[in-house]
C-alpha cells in the first residue's frame, strides 16, 4: 500500500489499523439548466407564509435503494513473514500497530535476528491476518468490480460482501498505482451494477452522496456537495495528474473505493483520499472522476495492465511572469523545459521554451492538463500540438511514445566557480562557448555562463550552464546575448532556457533593479 499522505495526513487506514484501505487518509449533478433531476429529487420551490420561495432539500433515499446493492464491501487478508518487524510495546492487533511500523526505522535495523533469520535465510509466512478494509462497486453483471488500487495492493485474500450477506472470493484483475485505480473480480451472474456517469459534468455545489464501509459498516450513505473540481495531484509525486473531485462528503477508512454518485444515481467519481491533520474527517475529502477512472479500468479489465503515452519532456504551469516575458496574451499554457534524447518531442521539433497552448485543438490550462492528455493517448497515435514561440504560435505533429518505467534522474555535479567576472544587468556574466561543450550538450547555439549573483543565482543559474534562449530570442553567441537583454525592461520578469548536462529547463526571474 502505498504511502500517500506524507504531511496532510497519514494514512488514516493505517492509523486505525486498517492498513490496506480506508480513505486514504490525505482520500453530479448537472445543475436544473443542465440536465433535470429525477422526479423524486426535484427540489421544487415552495411557497412560505411571507410568500418567499426556498428550496427543499433533496431526499436520497430512492437512489440509495436503486443503486446501493451495486456498493460492496471488500476484506483484504496478508500472510505476513514470521519475521517481520516488531513495534515495541505494541501488539500486532493493536490499531495502531501498523501505523508505528510504517514510520519506524526500516526493517531489521537495531536489532539482532533470532538465530537462523540472517541473510539468505528463508521468510517463514504467517497465518492469515486482516490486512484492511474498502469498498468497490460493481461494474458488470459477471462479476467485475472497480475499487482502489490501496484496498487491494499486498492482499493475499480478497473477500467481497454484498447487501444481501453473499460472501465472495474475488481475484485481482489490474492493480494501477499510478492512479489509484484496480479491477477485481468475482464468480457471479446477474449482479446489479451502477450506473457510470460523466464526470466531466460535474458542477461546484452539486449534491454528491457516498456509499462505503466507513470502519466496517457497510453500505453507509453520506451526503455534501461538491466543492471543487480539478484539483491536481495531491500527495504522491509518482501518481497521475489526477484530476480530483474536492467535495465535503464524510469519507472515512473503509470509504476507499466506493462511488460517489450524484442526483441522477450515477458515478462519478471514486472515493479515494482525505485531507486531514488528526486521522479524522475534516469535511474535504477527495474523488478520482469516473471518467479518468475508467479509462484505467477499461484496460486493466482488457489486458490487467494500463498502457500510457508519453513525448520525453519536462513541463511546468506558465506563470503571470512567464507569460509576461515570453508576451503571451495570458497565463496559459505548459512550458517545456528539457526534452529527452531521441524523445516523440524531439523528434517532431519541439524546443525547450516551446508553451504549449492547445493539443488536438483541446486548450491546455497548465501541465497537470499536458501531462494527463500525453498520457491517456494510446502509444503511435498522432497529435497535433500547438505551441508559442519566439512571439508567435506554431502548429507541429508528434507521435506519441510509451511510457515506461523510468530510473533516477542523474543528478548534476556540484561546479565550481570561477574568478569574479563582472556580470550584465542581467546578474550573469557570459563567454562563448567551446566546440567540445556544444558537442556534450547537444546544442548549436548559445552562451555559457561564467558568474552568476542576485536573482540569477537565487532561481537556480550556475556558472556552467549554457543559456539558449532570452524570452522569445534565441541566443547564438555573446553578442546575440547583449543585444537581447539590452532590450529588456528591468521591470518586467525575464525567461531563460538554460541547458546543462542533466538537460534544459526553464527558469523565470526578476532581475535586480539598479
Amino acid at each position: 500500500m502505498t504511502q500517500r499522505m506524507n504531511t496532510l495526513a497519514v494514512g488514516l487506514a493505517v492509523a486505525l489499523g486498517i492498513a490496506g484501505a480506508g480513505a486514504l487518509t490525505f482520500s453530479n449533478t448537472p445543475s436544473a439548466h443542465a440536465q433535470a433531476a429525477p422526479t423524486h429529487l426535484a427540489q421544487a420551490p415552495i411557497q412560505t407564509p411571507s410568500g418567499a420561495q426556498m428550496q427543499v432539500l433533496p431526499d436520497f433515499a430512492d437512489l440509495v435503494e436503486k443503486y446501493g446493492p451495486a456498493v460492496v464491501n471488500i476484506n483484504t487478508t496478508t500472510r505476513k513473514p514470521q519475521s517481520a518487524m516488531n513495534v515495541p510495546g505494541l501488539s500486532e492487533d493493536d490499531p495502531f500497530y501498523e501505523f508505528f511500523r510504517r514510520f519506524m526505522p526500516p526493517e531489521g535495523q537495531g536489532r539482532t535476528p533470532p538465530k537462523g533469520e540472517g541473510k539468505g535465510a528463508p521468510e517463514r509466512r504467517g497465518p492469515p491476518r486482516p490486512l484492511g478494509l474498502g469498498s468497490g462497486f460493481v461494474i458488470s453483471a459477471d462479476g467485475y468490480i472497480v475499487t482502489n488500487a490501496h484496498v487491494v495492493e499486498n492482499a493475499d485474500e480478497i473477500t467481497v460482501r454484498f447487501i444481501d450477506k453473499r460472501e465472495l472470493k474475488a481475484k485481482v484483475i489490474g492493480v494501477d498505482k499510478r492512479s489509484d485505480v484496480a479491477v477485481i473480480k468475482v464468480e457471479a451472474s446477474g449482479l446489479p451494477v451502477v450506473k457510470v456517469g460523466n464526470s466531466s459534468k460535474a458542477r461546484v455545489g452539486e449534491w454528491v452522496i457516498a456509499i462505503g464501509s466507513p470502519f466496517g459498516f457497510s453500505n453507509t450513505v453520506t451526503a455534501g456537495i461538491i466543492s471543487a473540481t480539478s484539483r491536481e495531484n495531491l500527495s504522491d509525486p509518482n501518481m497521475d495528474a489526477v484530476p480530483f473531485i474536492q467535495t465535503d462528503v464524510a469519507v472515512n477508512p473503509g470509504n476507499s473505493g466506493g462511488p460517489l454518485l450524484n442526483l441522477r444515481g450515477e458515478v462519478i467519481g471514486i472515493n479515494s483520499q482525505i485531507f486531514s491533520r488528526t486521522g479524522s474527517f475534516a469535511g474535504i475529502s477527495f474523488a478520482i472522476p469516473i471518467d479518468f477512472a475508467m479509462n484505467v479500468a477499461s484496460q486493466l479489465q482488457a489486458g490487467g495492465r494500463v498502457t500510457r503515452g508519453r513525448i520525453g519532456v519536462s513541463i511546468s504551469t506558465v506563470t503571470k511572469d512567464i507569460a509576461e516575458s515570453l508576451s503571451l496574451p495570458k497565463a496559459q499554457g505548459a512550458v517545456i523545459g528539457r526534452i529527452e534524447d531521441d524523445s516523440p518531442a524531439g523528434k517532431a521539433g519541439l524546443q525547450a521554451g516551446d508553451v504549449v497552448l492547445k493539443i488536438d485543438g483541446k486548450t491546455i490550462d497548465g501541465s497537470p492538463d499536458l501531462s494527463r492528455y500525453v498520457r491517456q493517448v494510446k502509444p503511435g497515435t498522432k497529435i497535433n500540438m500547438t505551441v508559442w514561440r519566439e512571439g508567435k504560435t506554431k502548429d507541429i505533429a508528434v507521435t506519441v511514445g510509451e511510457l515506461k518505467e523510468e530510473g533516477e534522474t542523474k543528478v548534476a555535479s556540484a561546479k565550481s566557480p570561477k574568478a569574479e567576472v563582472k556580470t550584465t544587468k542581467l546578474g550573469v556574466a557570459v563567454t562563448e562557448m567551446k566546440d567540445d561543450v556544444k558537442k556534450k550538450l547537444k546544442v548549436t547555439g548559445g552562451v555559457e555562463v561564467e558568474a552568476v549573483d542576485g536573482s540569477a543565482l537565487a532561481a537556480g543559474i550556475q556558472p556552467g550552464d549554457v543559456i539558449l534562449r532570452v524570452n522569445n530570442i534565441a541566443i547564438t553567441n555573446v553578442k546575440s546575448f547583449n543585444d537581447a537583454i539590452a532590450k529588456l525592461d528591468a521591470k518586467k520578469p525575464v525567461t531563460l532556457v538554460v541547458a546543462d548536462e542533466n538537460g534544459t529547463r526553464v527558469v523565470p526571474f526578476r532581475p535586480d533593479e539598479g
